[in-house]
């Protein structure tokens, strides 16, 4: 309020609650003010001279507003940097399991080659084609589940797969160990699995198309699977189609009441999500199955490389961190299982079988469990967590 002598009293009000970062110096702000008649007020600058800057000039503190400190509390549920950082690190990692999953195929896409240039096809008589079936539908299914969730380096990895095992399946055709008439329903599958694929990743492809399409692949997968954990242990038990049979049928029943709103909304998640949990079984039989035969011929073992295992344990080992960080306990099982049992567990095998060094064994140790270490506590940084065990807990139990 305006005073006599061209001075102004200025009330001061209450202090603000909340932390603040200071306003520009001093000499950034005006120290002369000019009175109504043109003259300038001495007492006037002496005033605003020892008065805080926001509090003497209303104009400029209008603009210049102070600006809150931000903390660290539930607003924030992360450091902003770390966790920025960690994301491009973790979809790196992800992207860089392609290095060790082509190097898996092509030593025996070469050597199918080889054999077929050399006319020796039963050579290749020995490599099962319906298991190589099941690898590719497995790719396929898990595919389609990262295109939806639109994680293009775990998309990419298993459109890899997807045409490094179809290669060797066209071999095996020509050699004449797959019949014809699967190798043409499998090609079918393949060709339209991967163009819808990309279709719908781009955006180009309709929510009905891609609703039958996974449909097909949950019918596929849950028909497969149960078929595939009854063949591992026959001839214990008797040889038969009935599980896959079986599961067949509850597929398409479960599909048919998802799709005419006879099921809970839950329900409806819970068969969506059937495919990729499926497809991920499928790949976590795999070491049950590579371990069982081991158990049941230890001279088998012998055939195994270790190369070929620390390929599959890195492969994997790539996968973890990207699927902690988004919080996906299917990939993250799935990936977790198949680095200790597939990989790391048949390095053990291999070595309790004199089949490998210690300098080798104790090298595979002291990677996968710095690896896993360095997983875990990076991705407790970068959520600003004191404890990695609250990221695994959130990882099944949610935030």
């Amino acid at each position: 309020m305006s005073l006599t002598g061209n001075r102004f009293l200025i009330l001061q009000t209450p202090p603000p609650r909340a932390s603040f970062v200071s306003t520009p110096p001093f000499s950034r702000l005006p120290l002369k003010r000019a009175s109504p008649g043109g003259a300038t007020s001495s007492s006037a600058v002496a005033g605003c001279r020892v008065l805080s800057p926001t509090r003497c000039n209303t104009i400029v503190s209008t603009r210049r507003r102070l600006v809150p400190i931000r903390a660290i509390d539930s607003d924030i549920p992360h450091p902003i940097k770390e966790y920025e950082e960690w994301d491009s690190w973790t979809a790196k990692f992800s992207g860089g399991a392609n290095v060790p999953f082509l190097m898996l195929q092509l030593p025996q896409i070469i050597l199918n080659a080889q054999n077929l240039l050399a006319g020796n096809n039963t050579a290749l008589s020995a490599v099962p084609w319906l298991g190589m079936l099941t690898g590719l539908l497995g790719n396929l299914s898990l595919l389609s589940y990262f295109a939806k969730k639109r994680e293009k380096e775990a998309a990419v990895v298993q459109t890899l797969g997807v045409i490094s095992t179809y290669v060797v399946l066209v071999q095996l055709t020509m050699a004449g160990a797959m019949p014809v008439q699967y190798f043409v329903a499998t090609s079918a599958v393949v060709t339209v699995g991967l163009v819808l694929n990309c279709l719908f990743y781009f955006g180009k492809l309709g929510t009905t198309v891609w609703g039958l399409w996974e449909d097909f692949i949950t019918v596929g997968g849950l028909s497969v699977l149960p078929q595939i954990m009854w063949s591992t242990f026959v001839p214990l038990v008797p040889n038969s189609i009935l599980p896959g049979a079986s599961a067949f049928v509850i597929a398409v029943a479960a599909v048919i009441m998802a799709r005419t709103g006879k099921l809970s909304e839950e329900g409806v998640r819970f068969v969506g999500s059937l495919s990729g949990w499926t497809a991920t079984l499928m790949f976590m039989w795999m070491p049950v199955s590579q371990m069982w035969t081991n158990f049941l011929n230890p001279e088998n073992i012998k055939g195994l490389s270790p190369i070929t295992m620390v390929l599959a344990m890195m492969g994997n080992g790539l996968m973890i961190p990207r699927a902690l960080f988004i919080r996906d306990l299917m990939w993250f099982t799935g990936s977790m299982w198949a680095t200790l049992f597939y990989g790391y567990g048949n390095i053990l095998c291999l070595y309790m079988l004199n089949c490998t060094s210690k300098s080798f064994f104790a090298a595979a140790t002291i990677g996968l469990i710095s690896w896993i270490g360095l997983a875990l506590w990076r991705d407790a940084t970068a959520y600003g967590h004191n404890s990695p065990f609250r990221s695994l807990k959130e990882l099944v139990f949610g935030p």
